[in-house]
């Protein structure tokens, strides 16, 4: 019996494609070059593992049945959660730490909006972006205004239904961050996917954070020397 070709493309070691590398910046040792191009190996075989994990994840059996009735209040008025898909196949909803409890938003929430803010036109290209938090519409509309958000579009939550179901809410906190995607298809709206690495998974001397990484800014600054220092983390203000 003939054995079954595999899909599967065969893939150039990345050591070689590494060694195909001819950059080379001025003034550069000979010892930099050998350990970038180590490094560069490394990072090609980075992408390909980020690419297994995407296929993974979209290859995932269909998720629960979204079955209850969600409402929120949006900026332009109450709205169910079929809504928030719009036109759109598959919805994106990020859960924002800024519940009626906080005097001032979440930084890291706040900061990590404020780069999808400038997406939000190019990822409703292709999927429905939707910003939730616990705090009235009102409230969570005058900080979009004081940030300078133009495309983000936020609900209010103020039942907990959604938070509640969704992890958006943990035993530990009244509002946390959550990243969920869900789908509509044939009419039927199932949970897809969900970041669900948290403290508990967090490995040690790290932050927490999920894979993929939403954050732009740990994304920069895990190409510098320094890191994420210990001051890494992003304020509400900045002198000017």
């Amino acid at each position: 019996m003939a054995q079954a070709q595999s899909s599967t493309p065969l893939l150039v070691p990345a050591k070689e494609l590494a060694a195909k590398n001819t950059n080379s910046f001025p003034n550069e040792s000979a010892e930099y070059r050998r350990a970038r191009n180590a490094l560069l190996a490394e990072e090609i075989e980075l992408r390909r593992h980020l690419e297994r994990v995407a296929e993974m994840r979209r290859g995932l059996p269909p998720g629960g049945e979204v079955k209850k009735q969600y409402r929120f209040q949006g900026e332009q008025g109450p709205v169910n959660f079929a809504d928030l898909f719009g036109d759109k196949q598959t919805l994106v909803i990020y859960s924002y730490m800024y519940g009626p409890q906080r005097e001032r938003p979440c930084p890291m929430c706040t900061s990590l909006l404020s780069s999808w803010d400038g997406e939000a036109q190019d990822i409703e290209q292709n999927v429905a972006l939707a910003v939730v938090a616990q705090s009235p519409i009102e409230r969570l509309v005058a900080f979009k205004k004081e940030r300078g958000w133009r495309n983000l579009k936020l609900y209010s939550d103020t039942s907990r239904d959604y938070s509640k179901d969704y992890y958006a809410i943990t035993p530990e906190f009244e509002d946390s961050a959550a990243f969920n995607v869900f789908t509509r298809r044939d009419g039927t709206i199932r949970h897809f996917w969900a970041g669900e690495m948290g403290f508990e998974q967090a490995d040690p001397g790290q932050d927490p954070r999920g894979a993929p990484d939403l954050m732009p800014l740990w994304t920069v600054l895990d190409c510098t020397p320094e890191g994420r220092k210990s001051d890494w983390y992003p304020s509400l203000e900045y002198p000017r």
